[in-house]
């Protein structure tokens, strides 16, 4: 027992090395994080520690859920209808622990500083799509808990593909920055522009084989991105068994809001809708590129369906 959780502190303190083809233990699992808590307190400095933890019995933990991607996938939808959980306690914003060098060089307490106050029952969820296409954040989630519950909100390649240029072009809109027109993009010398960086990101089988090397595919549960806005409660009920939740979301929590084109949230009588840059109309892209968009996702869509062993209904 002393040689295993010797074992498992040197797993966390050197997070660099891991098995190419990591074996899920259950037991080893929750040692695993024992040990790990037990380090953090040991190892934190100016007090760190102590500051996490709330007169009423909440304190900060690491997160035992993590929405992983994709962007433009619908992660902040999946989010805020997760949270009407009460056993949910969701991080507000993007944390970027393990995509970015700065951030991660601080260490998992300056991650756990990043979490909501949460309570023992609740699980602490926190969200960053750029998790998904990083290559290096799968094993370093890993080295943090080898039994992380993973999830991956997917909707249809091209779409995505359309969302992802819309959210950079408001962007700059918003600067008073000029910005280049989609076919600038998306075509090169006559030809659809494979090199474009939306397009890698929809290339979806290419990312979860990365993921596949240390997670089994049952600890990640995909969500159907292009149901969740069209009918959000059956995804959100899968959602809910995945994480071993008890049923506390209902379909009386969501309704159709008109104006906007898409689902709201009602809780405890109040009312909120996402953000208004959600939902944005795409740009109008000539049949013939969006044919283009099709057939180039033809053959990735079919290798990622035989991965995962399910099918999507994208073009």
């Amino acid at each position: 027992m002393a040689a295993f959780l010797l074992g498992a502190v040197l797993l966390i303190v050197q997070p660099q090395i891991v098995p190419s083809r990591p074996a899920i233990n259950s037991k080893a699992e929750t040692s695993s994080q024992s040990v790990q808590r037990e380090l953090l307190k040991k190892t934190s400095q100016k007090n760190d520690f102590k500051e996490s933890i709330h007169s009423n019995g909440s304190c900060r933990q690491l997160p035992q859920t993590i929405i992983i991607g994709v962007r433009k996938g619908g992660t902040r939808a999946l989010l805020e209808m997760l949270s009407l959980h009460p056993d949910i306690a969701a991080a507000e914003s993007e944390v970027h622990f393990f995509d970015w060098e700065d951030h991660y060089r601080n260490g998992l307490q300056w991650y756990i500083n990043q979490m909501p106050f949460s309570y023992p029952h609740q699980i602490t969820v926190e969200k960053t799509p750029a998790y998904f296409t990083s290559p290096k954040v799968p094993e370093r989630v890993y080295n943090m808990n080898q039994s992380m519950r993973l999830l991956l909100i997917l909707r249809d390649p091209s779409e995505r593909v359309l969302s992802d240029y819309t959210q950079v072009f408001y962007n700059h809109m918003q600067k008073h920055k000029p910005y280049p027109s989609i076919e600038q993009f998306l075509i090169k010398d006559g030809e659809l522009n494979v090199d474009y960086k939306a397009i890698n990101r929809s290339l979806y089988y290419v990312h979860m084989q990365n993921w596949l090397k240390y997670f089994p595919l049952d600890h990640i549960h995909i969500v159907d991105g292009d149901k969740l806005i069209k009918d959000p409660f059956p995804e959100i009920e899968k959602v809910e068994r995945f994480l071993k939740l008890s049923p506390q979301i209902n379909a009386s929590n969501f309704y159709f809001n008109k104006t906007k084109g898409f689902y709201c949230l009602r809780d405890s009588g109040r009312e909120r809708c996402l953000h208004e840059s959600k939902g944005r109309a795409h740009p109008q892209v000539d049949t013939w590129l969006l044919e283009k968009l099709h057939e180039y996702f033809h053959e990735p869509n079919k290798k990622f369906f035989e991965l995962v062993g399910r099918t999507f209904d994208w073009h």
